[in-house]
């Protein structure tokens, strides 16, 4: 991955990010990431598919992506794991925060006061390569 590729990750409105079935088969989500570091962060709910599947793989794609999630750019292998340290949970939160806005602002409001808020799950990409 070149650093322009990583750059344009990070930048992006939105990545596609493809976890992986027991049978190999990879299912793509768009999702908003925010770079911190050599990561990027991501937020779901905690009973997504996406993170059940990570419970069992890290294994992930990511590529550029629209709202919709139609491919903007090339995939390329990451490893994802879910964040359960309070700390870091912080961290990719604020990074989301920095990067999305009152977007973010809106949809940490929303999850509040649907209850959900505590119920979501944070997810740290890391890319082949990178500590």
């Amino acid at each position: 991955m070149s650093d322009t590729d990583r750059e344009q990750l990070r930048s992006a409105p939105y990545v596609s990010l493809a976890t992986f079935r027991k049978s190999g088969v990879p299912v793509p989500t768009p999702v908003w990431a925010a770079p911190d570091g050599d990561a990027l962060y991501v937020f779901s709910a905690g009973g997504a598919g996406k993170v059940k599947r990570l419970k069992r793989s890290s294994r992930a794609q990511v590529a550029r992506c629209d709202v919709r999630g139609k491919l903007l750019g090339d995939w390329f292998e990451a490893e994802a794991c879910l964040v359960t340290d309070a700390e870091e949970i912080g961290r990719a939160l604020a990074a989301l925060r920095a990067k999305y806005g009152w977007q973010m602002v809106l949809a940490d409001l929303g999850s509040r006061l649907t209850g959900k808020f505590d119920k979501r799950a944070y997810i740290r990409i890391q890319f082949s390569g990178t500590n």
